[in-house]
Parts: C-alpha cells; sequence; structure tokens
C-alpha cells in the first residue's frame, strides 16, 4: 500500500495529489465539490470534472476511500486502516 501512495505522490508535479491527500487526512467526509472548494482556495487552476475524476481514480487505483452514497452525490472519506501508512508517507515524502 505504501508503495502505491508514493509512487501515486512521485507523478505529481503540482502539488495537488497531496493536497488532496492532505484532506483526507482530516478524517472528515467530503463530496467532490468539497474538494473541488478547497483546492480553488488553494490556488489550483482546475475544473470540477477533473477533480471527479481524480478522486474516483485515488479511489479504484488506492483502494483507500470509503464511498457513502447520499441523495445525488458521493460523500468520500479515508479509510482508518490507511490512515496511519498515509501519514507516513506523506511525511516522509
Amino acid at each position: 500500500m505504501k508503495t502505491r501512495v508514493t509512487k501515486y505522490l512521485t507523478r505529481d508535479e503540482t502539488g495537488i495529489r497531496r493536497s488532496v491527500l492532505k484532506l483526507f487526512l482530516t478524517g472528515k467526509p467530503y463530496t467532490t465539490q468539497d474538494v473541488f472548494d478547497a483546492l480553488i482556495k488553494e490556488g489550483f487552476d482546475l475544473n470540477y470534472r477533473g477533480v471527479s475524476a481524480m478522486v474516483g481514480l485515488m479511489n479504484t487505483r488506492l483502494g483507500i476511500l470509503r464511498i457513502d452514497v447520499k441523495g445525488d452525490h458521493n460523500l468520500y472519506s479515508m479509510k482508518i486502516e490507511y490512515k496511519n501508512a498515509v501519514k507516513l508517507v506523506m511525511d516522509n515524502y
């Protein structure tokens, strides 16, 4: 698991992946809109569809996110069992 996260971060040229992982490390659930808003606030120039695709790929490729379907949107949060490993990679990256 650590290797997948490390590899995922090495391809992060803009720092956006790191920012999203830091957001999920807070332990709170986020909608795609929440993630988009947080990234815009940090100064990233992106579109909503790109954020949606990134969160979806993060979930399928890394398998570290949990999805709860609430009405017409999904709530994403980091699975508790991966939180320490992701934090360790982030601290050492």
